[in-house]
Parts: C-alpha cells; structure tokens; sequence
C-alpha cells in the first residue's frame, strides 16, 4: 500500500512519520492486508497447473498466504481464445494489485485490456516477438515476466541420439500462436545441421489436432509435440497415432513424458511459476515492472519412458536412460 504523501512540516511531524513507517514494517506486510493478485491461464494442462503452484508458493513464501493476507483469483479460459479475452477484460476491470497471466495467449490478452496495473506473464516463450516488451532488459510499460523458450537444439539431439536413423521431424503447432511460430522457425533453422528436415503440421483448434497428426504418417520419421498449449491438449490422440504407426512422439514439455511421449528436456514449470512468483512480491515491495528485466527460465531435465517407446517400436539407449533425471515407468 502506498504512503500518502507528507502534506505538514517541522522535525515532530517528521519523527512521527517515521515511527508509523517503522511499525508498520517491510513492504509485504504493510501491503498484505490489500494484496488481490490475478492469476489467468489458456488452459489447464499439467505445465500450466505446476507453473500456477509455482506463483502461489513463491508468494506464500514471502508472507503472502490465501486466505489471511492474500487473495489469490484464478481463471482459465479452457483453450478458448475469446474466454481469454474475457477474463483479461474482467481483470483489467477489477483493478488488482498485480496480473500474472500463463502462457502467450493469455498474457496478449492481457497485456491488450490493461492500462497501469502490473502485469507479470508466466511460461512465454519469444516476450519480444509477441510485442509484449520492447527490450529483454529493460521491458519498460507495466509489463515483465519470465520466457520459457525451449532448448531446440537439445530437443533436436534427443531426438537424433534416440532415433539416430531419423531425418524428418513432424512438428504439430497452432499457427495462431506467436510462441509456436518461434519454434518451428528455430527447429528449421536448427535441424539442416544435424541433417534433418522439419515437416510442419499446423492445428488451428484443439479438434484438428488428431488429423494432423494423423497426417504426419508417412511424411515424418517421428513427431515432435513443442509446447503449444492447443497441441498439449491432445496430447492423447498423438500418442494413439505414434503407438498405432510407430512413430516415435517426442515433447518439449516434462509432463507429456508421463502422459506417452517417450523423451522430453523440459522446463521445470513449477521453476517457472516460482520465478515470476518473485517478481510479483518485488512489485508489491513498490518495484517497477517496466525496470525489471524478463527473466529467460533455464533449468532443464531429462525424462525418458522406455515403456512407451517400445510400443513405438524402439529401445531407448542405455547411455540416455542413464543421464535421465526421471525413467517414467
């Protein structure tokens, strides 16, 4: 909570004030009593939901706790771009201290209905190809946040000391989604080194996700799942396709590791959550959002399933499983 400004003169006023400051103590207490952070995603797949724990126990960690000094508001628009518009419009209304959207659509959607409140995006992957920010360093607006821009060329290797005998690459993806548009053109300018080839499969919604996958067979020596949110929601069909055709389906994201894919080097999301959970308490400490920089995640693991990738009709070598942080069983 802000002070209000001093308006009389004199030393006694001025002991006065500072006894008031000193009692009322750090920022995060003088501000619990009021704080009301809105937390929206585009949906609720499990990198979206760990980087939402994440948020909260960074904020009950710093004194922020739901319920007594925190309340913490949370929509999804289910994969819905129009109920992220939504929601975006009923949080820019509602004025709370803070906005934390997940995910580049959500924090678009965001960033185009707000005016002055803070807004610090979770798990976006290119914040300046998206215009949510005019520089990595210094983002400048109300806005800053933490990228979740995969390792493509680690993916590429994965997927290379797997499959060595791999050279077509079908990448499904949202055309309509700025950060998938970033990673296939970073897989395609990334692969002719490995000598590979990217085959684009593009899935507008949700339910044209299965018939492109589908139509991968064939053209593509395995599939790579990145993490697109419209993509991750089908995640099941995908691995129908890959099991039914033996098609090894890779994933940039840990949790679609447990779900089917066979191998992942993934973000922790939960990291992710955690991070931008930092920097909301930074603003609630009076810090502004357009001077902290975008934090760029890097804490990548390795997850394997060889259950899975034998019904996909291969054998992980024993070299990766090896290095593997997590053998899903």
């Amino acid at each position: 909570m802000p002070i209000a400004p001093l308006r009389w003169r004199g030393a006694a006023a001025l002991m006065a004030a500072a006894m008031l400051a000193l009692a009322a103590g750090p920022p995060a207490a003088r501000a619990a009593d009021k704080v009301v952070v809105a937390v929206t995603a585009i949906d609720d797949h499990p990198a979206l939901v760990a980087c939402r724990n994440g948020i909260r126990d960074a904020l009950k960690a710093a004194g922020y706790e739901e319920g007594k000094n925190l309340t913490l508001v949370y929509e999804s628009a289910k994969g819905d771009p129009a109920a992220a518009e939504r929601i975006a419009r009923k949080f820019a209304k509602s004025k709370p201290n803070v906005i934390v959207p997940i995910s580049t659509p959500s924090a678009l959607a965001v960033f185009r209905a707000t005016t002055g409140t803070p807004i610090v995006f979770a798990a976006v992957t290119d914040p300046l190809g998206a215009n949510l920010v005019r520089d990595m360093h210094e983002p400048g607006g109300n806005v800053t946040g933490v990228s979740d821009l995969s390792p493509v060329r680690a993916h590429i290797n994965l997927i290379e000391a797997i499959t060595p005998g791999a050279r077509t690459i079908g990448v499904l993806f949202n055309p309509r989604e700025s950060n998938s548009h970033t990673l296939v053109y970073l897989m395609k300018k990334t692969a002719p080194g490995v000598n590979m080839r990217i085959v684009e499969a593009p899935a507008q919604t949700e339910s044209a996700v299965p018939a492109a996958a589908q139509g991968l067979v064939g053209k593509a020596d395995v599939i790579f799942v990145p993490t697109d949110n419209t993509v991750a929601a089908r995640l099941d069909d995908i691995i129908k396709v890959g099991v039914d055709n033996g098609m090894p389906v890779y994933a940039g994201d840990l949790d679609a590791v447990k779900r089917g894919a066979i191998a992942a080097i993934g973000l922790d999301y939960y990291n992710v959550g955690w991070q931008a959970g930092n920097m909301v308490v930074r603003i609630l400490g009076g810090a502004q959002p357009g001077k902290m920089p975008v934090v760029v995640a890097d804490k990548t693991k390795l997850y394997v399933n060889p259950t899975i990738a034998k019904e996909m009709g291969l054998t992980i070598p024993e070299d990766v499983v090896s290095q593997a942080d997590e053998v899903v069983k």
